[in-house]
């Protein structure tokens, strides 16, 4: 099996910052691309950043300069620091992951993490 397991979530004012972490466990062979999507009250889960294994990054439009993702390989982690946070960046976060499990080399599959609230309110 493999898991996904979010952290750092909570209650926030505007202006300030959060990090989040993803970690991956599991019978892991290898991790492609992670990333942290966003679910908003009533809207669809959007993609904020995702980040390669070769360490390439994408970010939304509406957090470009304000948010940044990274990994740790060796930890097999994804941390998104959330820096100067806005109402509208309040909803569930989660973690999403590309990856090889060791009974499955050859094949590429898709994990999802059961989310972590973010709100930003004052």
């Amino acid at each position: 099996q493999v898991q996904l397991v979010e952290t750092g979530g909570g209650l926030v004012q505007p202006g300030g910052s959060l990090r989040l972490s993803c970690a991956a466990s599991g019978s892991i062979f290898s991790i492609n691309d992670m990333g942290w999507y966003q679910e908003a009250p009533g809207k669809q889960r959007e993609l904020v950043a995702s980040i390669t294994s070769g360490v390439s990054t994408n970010y939304a439009d509406s957090v470009k300069g304000r948010f940044t993702i990274s990994r740790d390989n060796a930890k097999n982690t994804v941390y998104l620091q959330m820096n100067s946070l806005k109402p509208e960046d309040t909803g569930n976060y989660y973690c999403n992951a590309h990856i090889r499990p060791t009974w499955l080399r050859l094949t590429v599959n898709e994990y999802w993490g059961r989310g972590t609230q973010v709100t930003v309110s004052s």
